[in-house]
């Protein structure tokens, strides 16, 4: 049975920036609709954009590309990218890549919004 291209992302407002939530797989199907997504949220100027993973339980490395790509728009922007709530398998994909050491990666939103 093929996936479905389907990916729920919810998204709350910060003072200076968006949390967006994407809730599910990121992986090659999906991760598209997780590239757009941030696409448009960086169209309003957010100072800060933090992505929620505690609802991902599984990102494959088209998934992980998504993020740098992400990173790399938000430095040209001026802006701070910061992951948060990342389960260990998550956190292992990134840990396993090196990329923790890159992205600014916060226990949670409360943390992200702080930091």
């Amino acid at each position: 049975m093929a996936k479905t291209a389907t990916l729920e992302i919810g998204s709350d407002a910060l003072p200076d920036g968006i949390i967006l939530s994407p809730k599910g797989e990121i992986d090659l199907v999906r991760s598209p609709v997780m590239r757009t997504q941030i696409a448009a949220a960086m169209k309003a100027g957010p100072k800060r954009v933090v992505i929620d993973l505690a609802a991902v339980p599984y990102m494959d490395s088209s998934g992980v590309a998504t993020l740098v790509e992400a990173l790399q728009g938000t430095r040209k922007a001026g802006a701070k990218l910061l992951l948060c709530g990342l389960n260990p398998r998550v956190r292992s994909i990134l840990e396993i890549s090196r990329l923790d050491t890159v992205f600014t990666i916060v226990e949670d939103r409360a943390a992200a919004s702080n930091a």
